[in-house]
């Protein structure tokens, strides 16, 4: 994947295999200001990435060849861009289950071209990080074993590199700004920045699960990231990774 911006515009990756819904998807987002790219299956959507500079992708699930879910994770393994699923599989279950997979959003269709365009808005103001003042020896926050580095949003656990989802690494930049003090997931929200309340309103824990399973010895029994019951989350940094 291109590291390099070729275009001011942000670009927008369109995976699905519908033509017709291809057409509506890219001619709104693209008279809404974007620039627009379309893959139809997994092989042109690896084409895409490895061609061009994405900025976010809208991933149907149900594609020929691939499934959705199988290329979602090729591109958290590649800490690729932010993901909206677009899908007809709009229940529970599996919004959970993309989600947890590290979706940063899900779109169940039919849905309108202002809600995508709202979706996508959303993401991609949450993924575009605005990076604490710090000296310029000083571009890491660490705790227990783990350094995040600001400068290229990467974790790392000595000489092992830790992927982060756009929407993990914010969530992890948050509570190492605010270590030891419980936050409610209402001013979670708030902290995150561009980050809008969506009507499935478990994301936030979605996140929190997500992160533990990455950065605790114990992803049932946080060392680090804790529930405070009734109140919300504590990111306690002080404490050494044991075990």
């Amino acid at each position: 994947m291109k590291n390099e911006r070729q275009d001011a515009l942000k670009h927008i990756l369109i995976v699905d295999d519908d033509p017709d819904l291809q057409t509506l998807m890219a001619d709104y987002l693209r008279d809404s200001g974007y620039e627009i790219t379309v893959a139809s299956d997994g092989n042109e959507m690896r084409g895409a990435l490895a061609e061009q500079m994405i900025d976010l992708l809208t991933l149907d699930l149900m594609l020929p060849g691939e499934g959705g879910l199988s290329l979602l994770r090729w591109i958290r393994e590649q800490n690729g861009p932010p993901v909206i699923i677009v899908s007809a599989r709009g229940d529970e279950t599996d919004r959970i289950v993309g989600l947890e997979m590290g979706a940063d959003d899900y779109l169940a269709k039919p849905f309108s071209p202002r809600e995508l365009l709202a979706r996508v808005g959303a993401v991609l103001r949450r993924s575009s990080v605005t990076e604490p003042t710090v000296q310029p020896d000083d571009s890491t926050l660490g705790f227990g074993p783990f350094r995040l580095h600001l400068d290229n949003h990467s974790l790392t656990s000595g000489s092992e590199e830790i992927s982060l989802t756009a929407g993990e690494y914010n969530l992890l930049l948050v509570f190492l700004e605010h270590p030891n003090k419980v936050l409610s997931r209402d001013h979670l929200i708030s902290l995150l920045k561009g980050y809008e309340r969506s009507p499935y309103d478990r994301s936030i824990d979605i996140r929190v699960t997500r992160l533990r399973r990455k950065i605790e010895p114990q992803a049932d029994k946080p060392t680090y990231l804790r529930t405070i019951w009734g109140e919300g989350y504590l990111f306690a940094t002080g404490t050494k990774e044991t075990g």
